[in-house]
């Protein structure tokens, strides 16, 4: 028997009937007591399909695990299959899926980066000694990029995200059990307005400015989208308003590139300004619900984002809009946006096939308006102070400001707000303070993991979109790795690889196979440049999304630039 339930957010599911002269059904049954704690959590509140994903969370943070009877309680609450819910839960990093019978992890997880930045700053010695000494009720993982890298080596302990980390300070915040997100000091509400914030927005909504010259300001400064694909945003506006309503506005606050954390660095101190420049997206093309996509990692801005929006919304500033914040669960693919778009729906994060493009079907089928934090969060400058002060910034003919993330080798790392068009050479010597005392600038990664890597010999290009492709690199989020003479770019190579082979979402042959065929052949005493020049060649050519396409810059950037560092 079909049981379909008609609710536009919950779709139905097929019962299972039970066996031909037996008494019980078929499947795993769901057991009561499971049942009624996942009802308790959920509070008896209408469910909803695109929620998934969030009442797993609400399940693992109050249990520490998704176990077996819990997914098929959530299940039976939601009218779904037990399959369509394990899938999404067991695609998700973050997601500690205990299939039955199995023993529960550890009571508290502690995770050491070991991306590039991180590893050049001794995390893997880090990981060793917290693993020696942590004890059993510890589970100690390592973990992929968590935005940030200015601070590494970075270790997560539970919620607490500790920078320049060491097997001490580690032990230490197990020992004392601070497992919580530190809230940074930011720009809140009444000091954002004090200064002039919202303003805009008002004069917006009261026809003191208008939808085209608001869009023509866009054009005529030249932002473009800031995420990594650099779509020019006032075009991007255009299109999404072209399509009949009602239309929808995504957020993408998953930066998870290895190298980047400029999003991150912009919302933990000026929440705001961010905010602003959404709410003017969403009244520019008609959009009355927000979706802000913010990474697990990134525990304290969900609170702050939590906080400050009930404020706007207390001052009536969201005049009817409504905004969801939606939490990641550690996927690097939910980076793009299609990926983004079903995880938001409450599906695995498998990118889409395109055409059509997520501005005309995009979330829950309409179009949809996707923006970066950044690229949102300078709309107030240029709008106010004009497009000709971003037009005006640049070097070597290039246009517009970057916020450079830079990590590596270098004095003063962090986000640098830099004109578009500098050389990796000037971003070193005018804002890093140099190399670090006894290291020679030997290469760097221009556009962080997927970018490729280029030799300090070709330090002065211009850093900005479409003028590295020639080289077999590209800008993408401007975050920039740094490397010196105590670096073989083979390892680097190899570290992004691994990266890429873990994050791979496996739906699509080139790019799951590819990049663990990859790892292992680069791992071998000699790399068979032939073999490894095809298989990245393949991957470019047939995965669906810029992860596989983008996974070989490395092997091409070692067989190219760096062949003195070949095995």
């Amino acid at each position: 028997m079909t049981n379909v339930n008609q609710g536009s957010a919950t779709p139905g599911r097929v019962r299972a009937g039970r066996r031909k002269g037996g008494k019980t059904p078929k499947g795993r049954q769901v057991q009561p007591d499971a049942l009624n704690e996942v009802r308790a959590l959920l509070g008896g509140q209408p469910l909803r399909r695109d929620l998934l994903i969030e009442y797993l969370h609400w399940i693992q943070d109050h249990f520490g695990q998704l176990s077996a009877p819990h997914l098929a309680a959530l299940a039976d609450e939601m009218r779904l299959a037990q399959t369509e819910v394990y899938e999404v839960a067991s695609f998700y990093a973050h997601f500690d899926v205990v299939k039955e019978n199995a023993a529960p992890p550890a009571r508290l997880t502690v995770r050491v980066c070991d991306s590039i930045a991180c590893e050049l700053a001794g995390a893997q010695n880090v990981l060793a000694q917290v693993r020696t000494q942590a004890g059993d009720h510890v589970r100690v993982l390592p973990g992929p990029c968590m935005g940030r890298c200015e601070m590494a080596p970075v270790a997560c302990v539970g919620s607490n995200y500790l920078g320049r980390a060491d097997a001490a300070s580690v032990l230490d915040a197990i020992a004392h059990e601070r497992v919580g997100a530190t809230i940074p000091e930011y720009i809140d509400y009444d000091a954002y307005v004090a200064a002039g914030g919202y303003r805009l927005l008002r004069d917006c909504r009261a026809a003191v400015r208008d939808v085209e010259s608001v869009i023509s300001d866009l054009e005529h400064g030249g932002l473009r989208g800031l995420g990594g694909a650099g779509f020019p945003t006032g075009r991007k506006w255009r299109i999404v308003r072209g399509y009949p309503g009602p239309r929808l506005m995504a957020v993408n606050a998953d930066e998870g590139e290895p190298g980047t954390f400029k999003d991150r660095y912009y919302l933990e101190r000026d929440p705001h300004r961010f905010l602003e420049g959404m709410l003017i997206g969403a009244w520019a093309v008609e959009a009355r619900t927000c979706y802000i996509y913010v990474r697990d990692e990134y525990p304290a801005i969900r609170q702050i984002l939590a906080r400050e929006l009930a404020l706007i919304k207390a001052a009536g500033l969201l005049d009817g809009i409504v905004v969801e914040v939606r939490r990641g669960a550690g996927a690097y693919i939910c980076g793009e946006e299609s990926a983004m778009i079903e995880s938001i729906e409450g599906k695995r994060g498998l990118p889409r096939n395109r055409p059509p493009y997520i501005a005309e079907v995009g979330l829950f089928g309409r179009p949809t308006l996707e923006n970066n934090v950044e690229t949102l969060y300078w709309l107030r400058d240029i709008l106010e102070r004009g497009p000709e002060w971003f037009a005006g910034a640049g070097r070597h003919g290039r246009k517009g400001w970057r916020s450079y993330s830079v990590s590596g080798r270098v004095k003063q790392p962090g986000v640098k707000f830099a004109p578009a068009g500098i050389s990796a050479q000037e971003l070193i010597d005018e804002f890093c303070g140099g190399m670090l005392d006894g290291h020679s600038f030997k290469a760097y990664l221009p556009g962080g993991a997927s970018g490729g890597i280029l030799p300090a010999s070709m330090a002065n290009l211009p850093l900005d979109f479409g003028t590295l492709e020639e080289y077999g690199c590209f800008i993408g989020s401007a975050a920039v790795v740094v490397f010196s003479d105590h670096d073989n770019m083979c390892d680097v190579a190899r570290n992004l690889m691994r990266f890429f082979e873990d994050e791979s979402c496996g739906q699509c042959t080139p790019c799951r196979v590819g990049t663990e065929k990859a790892v292992k052949l680069m791992s071998r005493p000699v790399w068979d440049d032939g073999l490894l020049g095809e298989l990245s060649k393949a991957m470019a050519d047939a995965s669906i999304c810029g992860l596989g396409q983008a996974a070989g810059n490395p092997i091409n950037s070692v067989l190219k630039y760096f062949r003195e560092d070949l095995p």
